[in-house]
C-alpha cells in the first residue's frame, strides 16, 4: 500500500473492516494518519506491543491527548499515559472499587437503571438509541461510583464524548477545537468544587475514596485527583455506551439472534463477548517505542508513535476462524483484547459487561424486535468506534 491510509476518513469511520483485512495481508506494519503513526493491524503482532511495556511506551496517550491546539488536559495527565511501575501505584488505588465483591454491591442499582431507562424506551415510534439509552445508563453508574450529582448525566456525557473525539481534530476544526478547550475548564472546574465539598462532606463514594488514599505514604495532589476523575469519567462512560449501542446495532442486523437471547437469556454473556469482538468499541491504543526496534520485521525508530488497532486484530482470521461472521456460538473462549492487554488492562471491564448485560436483559423483556430508523452516523476519533446517533424503532 504506497499512500498512507486515513483512518478518520468518512469512508473508514463507516466501515473499516475491508481496509483492515488488506492491511493484515499487505501491510501488517504501516505508516498512517492522521499523525503518522505506525499502525499494527495483526492479532499477535498487537498482543506482543501491548505486552511490552518497556519497549512501548504508554506515553503516546499523553501526546495524543494533549495536542499543541489544546494543551492542559488533566485526562492526558492521568494513569492512562503512565507506565509501570508508577502506573501500577495508581492503579492499586481504584482496584478494590471493580472487583467482584463491589459489583455484587453494585448490580442491584445497575439492574434498577437499566429497567427505568429500557422502561422509558418508546415503542412503535423512531428514537435515538444512543441519546436515550447507551449514553444514559454509564453516565448514570459512574456518576453514582463517583459521588457526582446525576442528574447532570447529560453533561458528563458531552465532556466525554468531547474528551474521545480529541484524536479525530483536524486543523481546519478551529470552532470544534474552542467547544473542547471549554469543555476542559467546565469539567475541571467541577471535579475541583466535588472535590472541596466531599473534603468537608466525606460521603461513601470514590471521590472520598481517593482523597483518603496514600501512595508511597503521601496523600494525592489535587491535579492528580482531577486526572484520576476525568478518566474514570469519561472512560467509564465512554467504553460502555459505545459497547450498548453496538449490541443494539447487532440485534437490528441479527434478528434471529435477538429472538435466541430473548427466549434463552442465559445467552446474554455470549452476546456481549462477541458484540465486543465484532465491533470492539476502542478502535485503537496509542504507544510509543523507547528504543530502535522492529514489529513484525518492520523497523520502528526510537520515539516513533505506535497504533494498535483493535478493531483490525479483534477481525483477524488467524486468531478468530470465520472473523466476519457474528457468531455469538463462536468457540475458543473470550477475547478480552478490546479492553486491552498487559499492564493497562481496562480495570471497568467487568462493570461494563455487567452494564452490558443488565440492559440487554431489561430490553429483551420489553421488545420483540428493534428495527433502524435512518441512517447511522458515525463519530470522528481515531481511538473510538461507535455510531455518534442510532436511529431506531423498537416494537413489543
Amino acid at each position: 500500500m504506497n499512500e498512507r491510509l486515513n483512518l478518520v476518513s468518512p469512508a473508514l469511520l463507516e466501515d473499516p473492516y475491508p481496509t483492515y483485512a488488506e492491511l493484515r495481508r499487505r501491510a501488517p506494519v504501516c505508516q498512517v494518519d492522521p499523525g503518522g503513526f505506525w499502525a499494527v493491524a495483526r492479532y499477535d503482532d498487537a498482543i506482543a506491543v501491548l505486552r511490552n511495556a518497556e519497549v512501548f511506551s504508554s506515553a503516546a496517550f499523553q501526546s495524543s491527548l494533549k495536542p499543541a491546539w489544546l494543551g492542559h488536559n488533566p485526562f492526558g495527565d492521568s494513569m492512562l499515559s503512565m507506565d509501570p511501575p508508577a502506573h501500577y501505584r495508581l492503579r492499586s488505588i481504584v482496584n478494590q472499587a471493580f472487583g467482584p465483591p463491589a459489583l455484587a454491591r453494585l448490580e442491584p442499582r445497575v439492574r434498577a437503571l437499566a429497567e427505568e431507562i429500557v422502561g422509558r424506551l418508546p415503542l412503535e415510534q423512531p428514537v435515538d438509541w444512543v441519546e436515550a439509552v447507551s449514553t444514559q445508563i454509564p453516565a448514570r453508574v459512574m456518576g453514582e461510583l463517583l459521588g457526582l450529582d446525576t442528574s447532570l448525566h447529560a453533561r458528563f456525557n458531552r465532556w466525554s464524548g468531547d474528551l474521545a473525539s480529541i484524536s479525530g481534530i483536524t486543523p481546519d476544526q478551529t470552532a470544534r477545537m474552542d467547544e473542547i478547550r471549554a469543555t476542559v475548564r467546565e469539567m475541571e472546574a467541577y471535579m475541583i468544587e466535588v472535590l472541596d465539598h466531599r473534603r468537608r462532606e466525606p460521603a461513601d463514594d470514590m471521590v472520598t475514596q481517593l482523597l483518603g488514599a496514600r501512595v508511597d505514604g503521601e496523600s494525592l495532589t489535587d491535579a492528580e485527583l482531577v486526572s484520576f476523575m476525568f478518566l474514570l469519567l469519561a472512560a467509564g462512560t465512554e467504553t460502555t455506551g459505545h459497547l450498548l449501542a453496538h449490541t443494539a446495532l447487532q440485534l437490528v442486523q441479527h434478528p434471529e439472534v435477538l429472538d435466541r437471547v430473548r427466549v434463552d437469556p442465559a445467552l446474554i454473556p455470549r452476546l456481549v463477548d462477541e458484540v465486543l469482538r465484532y465491533e470492539a468499541p476502542a478502535r485503537a491504543l496509542y504507544r510509543v517505542a523507547t528504543v530502535d526496534t522492529e514489529i513484525a520485521g518492520v523497523r520502528i525508530s526510537q520515539g516513533a508513535k505506535v497504533l494498535v488497532l483493535v478493531g483490525s486484530a479483534t477481525r483477524d482470521e488467524a486468531q478468530f476462524p470465520g472473523a466476519d461472521r457474528f457468531d455469538i456460538d463462536r468457540s475458543g473462549g473470550v477475547s478480552n483484547l478490546p479492553f486491552g492487554h498487559g499492564a493497562h488492562f481496562c480495570l471497568g471491564a467487568p462493570l461494563a459487561r455487567l452494564e452490558a448485560r443488565l440492559t440487554i436483559a431489561s430490553l429483551m423483556a420489553r421488545v420483540r424486535r428493534l428495527s433502524l430508523a435512518g441512517p447511522v452516523t458515525w463519530r470522528r476519533s481515531l481511538s473510538m468506534r461507535a455510531p455518534l446517533s442510532l436511529p431506531l424503532v423498537a416494537q413489543a
